[in-house]
């Protein structure tokens, strides 16, 4: 009974994550113009998804966000990783807490924080994509740190002082002995990044140029009186996120898998 109660609680977990997924796949092969009933097989969402030229530049937009607030986030937290790594107690620990400070706030106060700042405070354009910007990368950065923490924490802190007793800078130490320990955790903290990036909705409403929409907040508008033919495209965009990740995944958990087996067969 405990067997069979564990198997159908995990079937049950797995079903209210997938199935909604799964049927809105099933939806984006269909001719529907609403979820209800399926009608007949067609592929014309994703004709219109990958010709629509509106679709295609607020995807290119999206992307490109996602990616360069990514690395600005990546830097920002892998600097101030190593930094409270080789901090004092006090400073590490305040460091620390106030890394947390980011990751429990709404996000919509940290938009509107930074809308205020941007605009109002430093008289930054909307409209230049830097209030945007910089929203993205103060919501990713703390992901970052977090994710290089572990691994600074993994290493051995003698490898750094052995590297200076040997002659190195402190700049080619960092370059040849730290950056390479801590590269896994630098890479998840740039994919997490990227991640958040294109789930955010509400610091990209408070800080987005009038004419600019990332795919979470056209989503949203386009439910309110977008076409019909451009709101099932859009079940189109969702599968191919979801087919995309799926396969980011695997070939994670197989690249992790075949090093394991490198290392065990050393």
């Amino acid at each position: 009974m405990k067997k069979f109660g564990k198997g159908f609680f995990m079937v049950l977990v797995l079903t209210f994550l997938y199935a909604p997924i799964l049927i809105l796949i099933i939806y984006s092969f269909t001719t529907s113009t609403h979820i209800g009933a399926i009608r007949g097989f067609s592929l014309q969402n994703y004709v219109t998804l990958f010709t629509t030229r509106e679709l295609l530049e607020m995807i290119r937009g999206t992307i490109v966000l996602a990616l360069g607030s990514a690395a600005i986030a990546a830097v920002l937290g892998t600097v101030g990783a190593i930094g409270s790594f080789y901090s004092k107690r006090r400073t590490a620990s305040f460091l620390a807490a106030m890394n947390q400070v980011p990751v429990v706030n709404a996000d919509v106060v940290t938009g509107f924080s930074i809308c205020i700042l941007m605009v109002v405070v430093f008289g930054v354009s909307k409209d230049t994509f830097l209030p945007l910007l910089a929203g993205h990368v103060t919501l990713s950065a703390p992901f970052v740190y977090l994710s290089v923490i572990p691994k600074l924490k993994q290493m051995d802190p003698g490898t750094y002082e052995a590297a200076l007793d040997l002659g190195a800078t402190p700049l080619s130490a960092l370059g040849s002995v730290i950056l390479p320990q801590i590269a896994p955790g630098i890479i998840s903290g740039f994919a997490l990044a990227v991640t958040l990036s294109l789930d955010d909705y509400f610091i990209a409403t408070y800080t987005k140029p009038a004419t600019f929409d990332t795919i979470s907040t056209y989503v949203v508008n386009a439910t309110k009186g977008a076409q019909t033919d451009i709101k099932t495209a859009l079940w189109a965009l969702a599968a191919v996120i979801f087919a995309i990740v799926v396969l980011i995944v695997v070939c994670m958990n197989v690249y992790a898998s075949r090093q394991e087996r490198r290392r065990a067969c050393r």
